[in-house]
């Protein structure tokens, strides 16, 4: 009993510790000097540089991790953002535009590119200020409440400055965005009802909206696939089995890396696949669409999937200001930070080659349409 009463509490029982006297008191921001807030200001300034559009967020994740590898999370957001604009190209590109209406397609934009800025304006200041903290070698994370950042992360940040718990940290980020996620744009009534609701068929058992894919090498690819997006639950167990299959095979890691540094993000699914897909249309306007597709490979002589780069498919939105609160209120969250060791491979090829041939099909019927009515 003596051993037991005088251990050392682990960083996990720590921040549950914290968390727990945190959820029971009212919370007063402490006061901040001249040069905090300044730099504030500043942090504000970088952010909304950045976050004019899913291809200038993306970037911006991989440059800060490749300044800061210690912070996973800016390399699993950078690929997942990847994985956002696709999604929205998607959206205007060879097979969509024949499968939704506009009306449809324009909004399911709003929906993704308001969730991506989201994101990106709640994540990239605490990276800002982690990356000040260096320099000042101090932490400066008593600030996060001036920037709408959770007092979550904010115990979060504090724990990793001490103890360097590169995966606890990552994982608390994961639960950290889709919470914040969770009541701005999961819940929210006119995404509930103009995307979720209409669209949830579609985007679950016909479209590659689910499908989040790594590639690397030549045609290679890994990645998960999200059955129930309108479960926080599972985005957040989807979160932890991407950080495992990015993060827990070191050869895998390097090479998924290596090709995110060769193949700068633009939007088009040509950045892995240009022998597949086409950032131009080499369609012929008047012709009926024929099968082009067969086990991920283009039947001979068949033309390529039109894929745009972001760009040319949609023009920079200006978001309204994020809704404040914290997301945070039970501190029973801190058990997903736990590490089940689970090892998962990854494999997606097959499963996302049945969905292209599943879309190919589709807009040639063009039945999906149907549906919206």
């Amino acid at each position: 009993m003596f051993f037991t009463r005088n251990r050392e509490k682990s960083p996990l029982e720590l921040i549950r510790d914290e968390l727990k006297k945190k959820s029971k008191q009212s919370y007063l921001p402490p006061l901040i000097i001249k040069s905090e807030g300044i730099l504030l200001e500043q942090i504000r300034m970088e952010t909304q540089e950045h976050n004019l559009n899913n291809v200038t967020r993306t970037k911006a994740y991989l440059e800060f991790y490749l300044h800061h590898p210690e912070i996973h999370w800016a390399f699993l957001g950078h690929m997942v953002s990847r994985n956002g604009g696709w999604n929205m190209t998607d959206l205007k590109g060879e097979f969509l535009t024949r499968l939704l209406p506009k009306k449809e397609r324009d909004t399911f934009f709003a929906f993704l590119e308001r969730g991506n800025w989201l994101i990106f304006q709640d994540v990239y200041p605490q990276f800002l200020l982690y990356r000040e903290s260096l320099k000042q070698n101090k932490p400066l994370f008593h600030l996060c409440s001036y920037l709408n950042i959770s007092t979550f992360m904010e115990t979060i940040w504090n724990h990793f400055w001490i103890n360097q718990e590169t995966y606890i940290l990552a994982i608390a980020l994961i639960i950290n965005e889709q919470g914040y996620l969770e009541k701005r744009v999961v819940q929210n009534p006119i995404y509930q009802k103009g995307v979720l609701t209409k669209l949830q068929f579609i985007l679950q058992d016909l479209l590659s909206f689910n499908h989040i894919l790594f590639p690397y090498g030549k045609r290679n690819i890994v990645g998960q696939t999200l059955h129930q997006f309108e479960s926080l639950n599972e985005r957040i167990l989807l979160g932890k089995r991407l950080y495992a299959v990015l993060f827990k095979d070191k050869e895998r890691l390097k090479q998924v890396l290596e090709w995110a540094k060769t193949h700068p993000h633009t939007g088009s699914r040509k950045d892995y696949w240009p022998q597949i897909f086409n950032n131009v249309n080499e369609g012929i306007p008047g012709f009926a669409y024929q099968t082009r597709l067969k086990s991920c490979q283009l039947r001979p002589q068949a033309r390529r999937i039109y894929s745009p780069a972001l760009e040319n498919a949609w023009k920079n939105v200006s978001q309204s200001e994020a809704e404040k609160g914290d997301w945070f209120e039970d501190h029973l969250v801190v058990e997903y930070l736990m590490d089940d060791s689970e090892k998962i491979d990854g494999e997606i090829r097959n499963e996302y080659c049945k969905t292209l041939e599943r879309l190919e099909l589709a807009a040639i019927a063009k039945k999906a349409i149907s549906i919206l009515d």
